[in-house]
Order: structure tokens, then C-alpha cells, then sequence
């Protein structure tokens, strides 16, 4: 799970296509009250290049949990 700093409709349809397109992801999703959170779960998904390659196209980005499933 990551919270992303999304301020519009338009970054979090960003977001969410840039973490679908990502390898070994099966599903995306957005939590929280103002749906800043994105939880992926997929197989193989590097958290850390996901992370480094939203805060380059969308902002400001923290890891929020990792967890095996």
C-alpha cells in the first residue's frame, strides 16, 4: 500500500494507469477517505521502483506497508 499525493481526478487516473501497467501486478485499488492510498497486490511488484516511479509522474509518495501474501 502507498499514499500518494493525488489533488485531482486526473492524478489519480495517472496513477492507477502507471501502477496497472507495472509487471506482475493483478489488481489496483484506491483506499482511504480521500482515496489517497493505492493498494496493489500482484506477483514480483518492486515496491521501491513503483514508488520512485509515481513520485516522478504523479508526487509526492510514501510506502505505506509491504506485505507477503
Amino acid at each position: 500500500m502507498m499514499k500518494v499525493h493525488m489533488c485531482c481526478q486526473k492524478c489519480r487516473t495517472k496513477a492507477l494507469k502507471l501502477v496497472a501497467s507495472a509487471n506482475g501486478v493483478s489488481f489496483v485499488g484506491l483506499e482511504g477517505d480521500e482515496k489517497e492510498k493505492v493498494v496493489v497486490i500482484g506477483d514480483g511488484v518492486d515496491a521501491v521502483k513503483l514508488t520512485n516511479c509515481l513520485r516522478k509522474t504523479v508526487g509526492h509518495t510514501d510506502i505505506v506497508s509491504v506485505a507477503a501474501a
